[in-house]
This record gives C-alpha cells, sequence and structure tokens, in this order.
C-alpha cells in the first residue's frame, strides 16, 4: 500500500508542476489553485508512504521520477529540447531511484 500511495505522490506533484507551467507566473486562476491542491495532496501522500517507508530512499523516488517525469512531459508535450546529455543525466536519476529501492530494507 505504501508504494501506491508513494506513486499517488509522484502523480500529483508532476500534475501540478504541469499546471505550475500552465498557470503563467501564477497569473491565471485556476491553475494555480490546481498547482498548490495538487502540491498539498502530494505531499500529503507523500507522509502518509512514510509509515511504512524510509524517508530516504521514499523522498529520492518521489524526487528522482517526478523529475524524470517533468522532463519527459516537456518533451513530449511543451516543446523542450531533448538533447542525448539531457536524456543521458534523466536516465541516471531513473537508474539512482530503482538503485534505491533495490538496496532498500528487505532486499
Amino acid at each position: 500500500m505504501e508504494w501506491i500511495l508513494l506513486l499517488a505522490a509522484i502523480i500529483t506533484e508532476v500534475a501540478g508542476t504541469s499546471l505550475l507551467k500552465l498557470s503563467d507566473g501564477m497569473r491565471n486562476l485556476w491553475p494555480t489553485l490546481g498547482s498548490l491542491a495538487l502540491y498539498l495532496a502530494s505531499l500529503a501522500l507523500l507522509g502518509l508512504s512514510l509509515n511504512k517507508l524510509d524517508v530516504s530512499v521514499a523522498y529520492a523516488i518521489w524526487s528522482g521520477l517526478g523529475t524524470a517525469l517533468i522532463v519527459m512531459i516537456g518533451i513530449l508535450f511543451l516543446g523542450e529540447a531533448a538533447s542525448w546529455q539531457k536524456l543521458l543525466f534523466i536516465s541516471l536519476i531513473v537508474i539512482g531511484a530503482i538503485g534505491l529501492n533495490l538496496t532498500g530494507e528487505g532486499h
């Protein structure tokens, strides 16, 4: 269950960041309010996942995978440049998150 909560925290954080881009520097009310609500939900879900997960592992996965997903959204939907360097370093973030999971408690 804690992994589902962590995944939900990542998804809500990514959605909040995506809305933040649409808020036009927080000048558009509804995307701004949506972003704030999603960030709050993300932090609540992350906090709930910490009942069973180590904070070091959960936070690294939350921030790392959230960052990787935002980069992919930027490339695929927002017209941001995709260089081989950007893709390489995002891959390293994902590899690090997987490595933390594999070396966590119970492995």
